[in-house]
């Protein structure tokens, strides 16, 4: 990145909604110290969000305004940038790419009990049938930084976790 040495890596953690993105994320920052960058957040203190899409409930994100304000963050590295898409961030902020998938009833479940319905709940549950977000990262991402991982159950979120600790380790040895 513009010829920073960084001293630990960026990781995008992506997928549909209601696949285990913030549990993971947080687990990770737990275990390694990295900076947790909930992109949903950062988007609402910076104020970068505009019109309200009345269809999906929520409002429209300003991509550029956001990518601005996470830029010199990103330049430092050690940071999880957890977001449920992964086209729009450049492909130099990440050393790695993890998108998680769960199981259509399973998502359908948490999605509900989150209070989706309607269009919102259909499109997410169809955007994880149709691998949108994976396939979305693997056309954004060189090949071999992008990994699919399953997290269906908290076993899978810590095996996905710890799977990542030992990525970072090996970054960190590979990266000295």
């Amino acid at each position: 990145m513009n010829g920073i040495h960084r001293t630990s890596p960026n990781i995008l953690i992506t997928g549909t909604p209601g696949v285990g993105k913030s549990t993971t994320c947080r687990l990770l920052a737990e275990k390694t110290g990295l900076t947790w960058l909930e992109v949903s957040k950062i988007a609402i203190e910076n104020r970068c969000l505009e019109e309200y899409d009345e269809v999906y409930r929520c409002p429209v994100l300003n991509e550029d305004k956001l990518l601005d304000g996470m830029e010199s963050s990103m330049q430092q590295g050690g940071k999880i940038v957890d977001y449920h898409g992964a086209e729009f961030f450049p492909e130099r902020w990440f050393d790695i790419v993890f998108v998680l998938r769960a199981d259509n009833t399973i998502l359908y479940d948490r999605l509900a009990a989150r209070g989706y319905t309607g269009k919102k709940l259909e499109d997410n549950i169809d955007c994880e049938i149709f691998q949108t977000i994976l396939d979305e990262a693997k056309a954004s991402y060189k090949d071999e930084i992008v990994h699919e991982l399953q997290s269906n159950t908290n076993e899978e979120m810590e095996e996905n976790v710890n799977r990542i600790c030992q990525w970072i380790d090996q970054w960190k040895i590979d990266n000295q």
